[in-house]
């Protein structure tokens, strides 16, 4: 009997799948282990779980029954002990020996007993920021649950890499740090590549419910780790050593063999430009298919199924997608066509894929492959994308002009500190130059910087998308110091120069445009200030002011509040301030505070339904008032930069 692997990622929210899951789950192909893959609710799981041993046992003692076709009802009985009157289900739950056990599998569910027949060999655990703290433990707890005796745990990934010992502390694991560099794992014979280097296992992502925001691409690095080292970064610890170069060849067409070819290239270096191979690994994209302007043509995807099932790759997941695609067929099919596929399924246990019958399977989607109608498909632009950014420092022209040769975009470029902005502006002229004319980056804030160092950064990127014709999105990304025992659980870390007030403004204006802040001075003017006196002053507006800014405006409401704050002398500012900085308002704490000062903080006790709805009307004009008197000007530092 095969041994067995499963492997699990906590359930929180993530763009990217698991890359070192998926490493793992091909390792454990390789080796000829059978292969697991969950992410989810946790309780839904060993529900699955308990389902699938109660009918194979029921199959067992009542052979007669066909068990299979009633896989919702004994999930429904286990899970909360109800069956309807009415339902044939009832009728066979009278059956000798049939309640007793249910009744026993729902008492062991319901205990978070994992049952002993699906208990693996060994569970891998992925883990990745450490706010996610909490959901992370309560899953390697349950993988505990999930190991036989003498099995093996296995957890590694950022958090496991950044704070060891609160893994350890917390659950009694040891976990792996760093990168899964060696040829093995454990006692396992060695194979002949780094489990680090080895393909990913697509075909995981299939035996899931969650959806992957960022999908149909291949993932992986062409180099490892940084030279700079930054105190606020944590790749010095989860790739301590600059690997310059690593192949792509070897892992697309391995991937294309196996899965079908993806879409687009996402490369998650961290500092691709330090490479002493960055030319070829600039060559080496180009020839894997992403040149400028390349195309991609996507395969069939009842193709890739249909030949999965029959070599058995992944019969969890493939079986999934195989019932998928004829739920998408029936959609568009007759109803006659849809009725005879339903029956088919009904007759071959088909409607779950639970207890699927493969061959059956097979059978029929080779048949409606044979004559479906293919929807004509037209080729789909290919991108490259490094998706960590690259150094602004060491973005010389030779090596923007061999990017500019790429199917790259957005070109990301890291402006973590005002102090780069010299830097940062040349890389962007260099793009330009290049015609690379999609740009993003990510704006470290609540670090070292100010908030009004945040501004002037994003002002830049305003200024640069109008002198430069180009489009840049910024990602202000809040900083959080994951090494330390205090903050690395939660999200509450305030920089020296920050206060809470401050931090919250700018998320609830970046809570409004998903996190980026895009190319329009009016928007920017609008969301952040025209100038940098009123960014400051926007900081300690009330914040349904903010989230409500239009109807706030137009009703009067903001400039009551602006008068009454500009009111104030100095000494009553500071009283104002100090409370306002907390972010938190109880009007109890106030009775004894200046009137002047009572009058304003009372702003911030609007709630954002408290704020009066203006007509549409009435705030266009407020709108295009406002946009007239934003200027069109360059800043006087983005044109001396530009100058230099």
């Amino acid at each position: 009997m095969r041994k067995r692997v499963l492997l699990l990622e906590p359930n929180y929210h993530n763009k990217y799948p698991p890359m070192g899951l998926m490493k793992l789950a091909m390792y454990h192909r390789r080796q000829g282990w059978d292969v697991r893959f969950y992410k989810g609710d946790l309780k839904l799981f060993l529900l699955e779980l308990y389902v699938e041993s109660a009918i194979n046992d029921l199959r067992k003692q009542q052979p007669q029954v066909e068990w299979r076709s009633y896989y919702s009802e004994i999930s429904l009985y286990i899970q909360k002990g109800v069956v309807e009157d009415q339902d044939p289900f009832a009728k066979e739950l009278d059956l000798p020996f049939v309640k007793r056990w249910l009744d026993f599998s729902r008492k062991q569910y319901r205990s978070g007993n994992f049952p002993e027949k699906h208990k693996f060999d060994r569970v891998g655990v992925t883990t990745l920021f450490t706010f996610y703290r909490d959901i992370t433990i309560e899953t390697i707890e349950f993988a505990k649950k999930a190991v036989k005796p003498g099995g093996q745990i296995q957890v590694g990934g950022v958090m496991a890499s950044v704070v060891p010992d609160e893994i350890e502390k917390a659950t009694g694991i040891k976990p792996h740090k760093g990168l899964l560099s060696a040829k093995k794992i454990f006692d396992d014979p060695p194979l002949d590549t780094p489990i680090d280097e080895l393909p990913l296992d697509y075909s995981i992502l299939d035996e899931v419910d969650y959806e992957y925001p960022e999908s149909n691409a291949y993932y992986g690095y062409t180099t490892r780790g940084c030279v700079n080292h930054c105190k606020f970064c944590a790749v010095p610890i989860l790739e301590p050593k600059y690997k310059s170069y690593l192949g792509l060849k070897k892992r697309i067409k391995e991937t294309d063999r196996i899965f079908g070819a993806q879409r687009d290239l996402l490369l998650l270096d961290n500092n691709v430009f330090a490479s002493k191979d960055y030319h070829r690994i600039i060559k080496e994209i180009r020839e894997c298919g992403f040149g400028k302007g390349a195309l991609y043509m996507p395969p069939d995807p009842w193709t890739i199924t249909v030949r999965q099932l029959k070599t058995s790759w992944n019969d969890r997941a493939y079986i999934r997608r195989g019932l998928k695609h004829l739920d998408e067929y029936c959609k568009a099919a007759s109803s006659e066509e849809a009725e005879r596929i339903h029956r088919y399924r009904i007759e071959h246990h088909l409607l779950n894929e639970h207890f699927a019958d493969k061959k059956a399977l097979v059978s029929i989607l080779e048949e409606v492959s044979s004559k479906r109608q293919l929807k004509r498909v037209r080729p789909l632009v290919r991108i490259v994308d490094f998706n960590q950014g690259v150094d602004a420092r060491l973005a010389t022209e030779d090596r923007i002009s061999a990017l500019s040769t790429i199917a790259i975009r957005p070109l990301r470029v890291a402006f973590d500190q005002w102090a780069l902005r010299e830097h940062y502006v040349r890389a962007m002229k260099l793009a330009a130059k290049y015609e690379i004319r999609s740009m993003s980056n990510y704006i470290l804030y609540n670090f070292k910087d100010s908030p009004i160092d945040l501004y002037r950064r994003l002002l830049i990127n305003i200024d640069l998308c109008d002198a430069l014709g180009v489009n840049i999105y910024s990602f202000p990304m809040k900083y959080h110091p994951i090494f330390d025992p205090k903050w690395f659980s939660n999200r509450d870390y305030i920089g020296e120069k920050w206060c809470r007030k401050d931090i919250r403004c700018v998320q609830a204006v970046l809570n409004s445009t998903k996190g980026k802040v895009g190319r329009g001075r009016t928007f920017f003017f609008a969301a952040f200030g025209r100038t940098e006196e009123e960014f400051l002053e926007l900081l300690k507006m009330p914040e349904s002011f903010i989230i409500k800014r239009w109807d706030a405006e137009a009703c009067g409401l903001t400039d009551d509040w602006r008068k009454d704050f500009r009111s104030l002398n100095d000494v009553h500012r500071s009283i104002l301030l100090k409370i306002v900085n907390t972010n938190v308002f109880d009007p109890i704490e106030w009775l004894n505070l200046p009137k002047a000062v009572r009058k304003v903080l009372d702003y911030y006790l609007y709630r954002d339904q408290d704020v009066p709805v203006v007509a549409q009307s009435e705030k266009e004009r407020f709108i295009e008032e406002f946009g007239a008197s934003c200027t069109t000007e360059l800043s006087a530092e983005c044109k001396r930069l530009l100058a230099m």
